[in-house]
């Protein structure tokens, strides 16, 4: 398989695995839709790392598969693309990008689909899809200028230029650089901590974000208002006051 989904203590790796570039073909795509929904679905992942391995995150897609598509192939497929992409999107708990290597066009876009970024000290993002007379097709034009800002998304998208980590730290576009043999271990520590929060809370807290910033402010704020009142139906709510009552703050174990 060039995607394989892995568990432990409650993380899900998402582990690209399609040597030597992890390019995101057709069957890589739809492979990754389909992990994206299981991991979606498996009450023991509660927290989710993608990574492409030591090497590469992903340096986008199959070019020669795509070179061979015409119009008519690609109105078919663009969807299909863009739906696996968006199942990572939409994963309702915590996901994490452990980026190494190259993370360019659909490799950029995928790492765009998790809730934070961690990149190695030698990553390169981009989004160089112009340079074949193309625009991102995976979401990259709405997600990477909702991350930061359309200006900055304009330049890398216009240019197609390649960010080191530094760089990318600076626009935002990834949230913390280390070293590269740290990427993976920092990604699941990340995973870990929160998988052993309360699951609807951080279902509740992701979902009003990402639905808040697609709507104006009033809406969001009924959103939120909604989550927040449902919370209290629930046993994580239940543990979390009576721990902090009875033991103090930051102490509650959830099931």
């Amino acid at each position: 398989m060039t995607v394989n989904l892995e568990v432990a203590d409650g993380v899900g790796t998402i582990r690209l695995d399609r040597p030597p570039m992890n390019a995101l073909d057709i069957a890589t795509q739809d492979r990754l839709r389909e992990l994206a929904e299981e991991a979606t679905r498996r009450d023991d992942v509660r927290a989710v790392v993608i990574w492409g391995g030591e090497k590469v995150f992903a340096a986008g897609a199959d070019i020669k598969e795509m070179q061979v598509m015409d119009h008519a192939a690609m109105v078919v497929r663009s969807k299909a693309l863009q739906d696996s992409f968006t199942a990572v999107a939409r994963i309702p708990k915590p996901v994490v990008a452990a980026i190494t290597g190259y993370a360019l066009g659909g490799g950029c876009e995928l790492a765009l689909c998790a809730d934070i970024r961690i990149a190695a000290d030698n990553a390169k993002l981009g989004q160089p899809e112009i340079l074949l007379g193309l625009i991102p097709g995976a979401g990259g034009t709405q997600r990477l200028a909702r991350l930061v800002g359309p200006s900055k998304a304009k330049d890398l998208i216009f240019t197609g230029r390649q960010v080191k980590a530094d760089e990318a730290l600076t626009l935002g576009l990834v949230d913390r650089v280390v070293p590269a043999a740290e990427v993976y271990e920092q990604a699941r520590a990340w995973a870990a901590r929160l998988a052993a929060g309360p699951a609807l809370a951080l279902r509740a807290a992701k979902e009003s974000v990402d639905a808040g910033l697609e709507t104006d402010i009033d809406t969001g704020l009924t959103i939120e208002r909604n989550w927040f009142a449902g919370l209290f139906a629930t046993e994580d709510r239940e543990t979390g006051m009576r721990s902090f009552v009875e033991e103090g703050p930051g102490k509650a174990k959830f099931r």
